[in-house]
Parts: C-alpha cells; sequence; structure tokens
C-alpha cells in the first residue's frame, strides 16, 4: 500500500511539473532583411542587403523574463569598393544561433541581449580568391529591442557585433583581421 501510495506522489508531482514545463516552452518562425559589413577593415566597403529566416525556441522563466534561441540561416558580408575596378560582393551565409536572455514588459515592449554563433554554410568570394576565403565560425553579441502582441505576432530589430576574425587568410599587405556586424529587422510569429 506505501509502495501504490509513494507511486501516485510520484506521478502527480512529475506530471505537473512536466506540465509545468511545456506551458513555458514556445516555438516559433522568424524572417527578416539584413545589412551588414566588415569593420575593422582597412579597405573601403559598403553594406549589403541580405535575409535570414528560421526557427524559434523560447522559455518562459516567469512572466516578464524569457530566454529565446534561435536557429537562423543568414546572409551577410560586405560590399568591396574599389576605384580601378567595378564593386564586387563579399557573400558569407551562416547558420546563425543566437541565444538571448528577453525581458518583456507587460504591454509587449521587450528587450533581449546574448551571445551568437555562426557556422559558416557558403561564401562566395571567388572573384578576389579560389582559395576558401572565411573562418567555418564566427561568434559575437546581439542586442535588440521590439514589440510583440498578445497573439504571439511580433516584430524587432536587433544588432549583432562579431567578435571574431571573418577572413582565415593572412596578408602583409592588407589588413585581414576585421569583423562582422549586422543590423537586422525581423516579423516572428511565437506559438
Amino acid at each position: 500500500m506505501k509502495n501504490l501510495f509513494l507511486l501516485c506522489i510520484v506521478l502527480v508531482t512529475t506530471s505537473s511539473f512536466s506540465q509545468s514545463f511545456f506551458d513555458r516552452l514556445h516555438f516559433g518562425l522568424k524572417a527578416g532583411g539584413n545589412y551588414s559589413d566588415f569593420y575593422n577593415a582597412d579597405f573601403d566597403t559598403e553594406g549589403l542587403p541580405g535575409f535570414h529566416a528560421g526557427a524559434i525556441i523560447a522559455f518562459d522563466i516567469n512572466k516578464n523574463w524569457s530566454v529565446q534561441e534561435e536557429f537562423l540561416y543568414s546572409t551577410q558580408g560586405a560590399k568591396l569598393k574599389s576605384e580601378f575596378s567595378d564593386d564586387k560582393d563579399l557573400k558569407l551565409s551562416y547558420i546563425s544561433v543566437p541565444i538571448v536572455v528577453k525581458y518583456k514588459t507587460d504591454f509587449g515592449l521587450y528587450f533581449e541581449a546574448g551571445p551568437q554563433v555562426g557556422i559558416l554554410a557558403s561564401e562566395d568570394f571567388k572573384e578576389i580568391t579560389n582559395d576558401d576565403f572565411a573562418e567555418k565560425i564566427d561568434a559575437g553579441m546581439v542586442g535588440g529591442i521590439g514589440y510583440q502582441f498578445s497573439n504571439g505576432l511580433g516584430i524587432g530589430a536587433r544588432y549583432y557585433m562579431g567578435l571574431t576574425d571573418v577572413s582565415k587568410i593572412k596578408s602583409t599587405t592588407v589588413k585581414t583581421d576585421f569583423q562582422n556586424h549586422m543590423s537586422q529587422v525581423s516579423l516572428f510569429y511565437i506559438f
């Protein structure tokens, strides 16, 4: 009888914990535009438009705080400016995984910040070099602001500052320890 009573307590506790956990777990979709460039480069560049799209997993800590992880396909890079030839696009595509801590006010405005790691999916630098140009990992920090309606639909703006070098090619004539930076505007829906 004691064993049956103990089993019932364990089942009820586990059931209420798992229900509470899954009530706090949310999934969503996100897409939007990027405007990226390199900083700390000693050659002339200008911004390059791109896009991002992917999935969201969010866990509510309480009514105002949550942790959100995203899995995004993101295009980045820069436009190389040259006085001797046509401008060339230096295109990089990443599978980006930002993990942000999010604070949401009672009326829907939110602020977010956290680390982001990008895994290089493809690069298009063939007009400049036939070798692999970019490092496989791009890591940095993100910070943003946005608004989420009570139905789950939202809009956000975010800035990404890379902390690792983009290029793995070393040169004595050109400074190659430059980093990615990017602004994003997104629409998202969290179920």
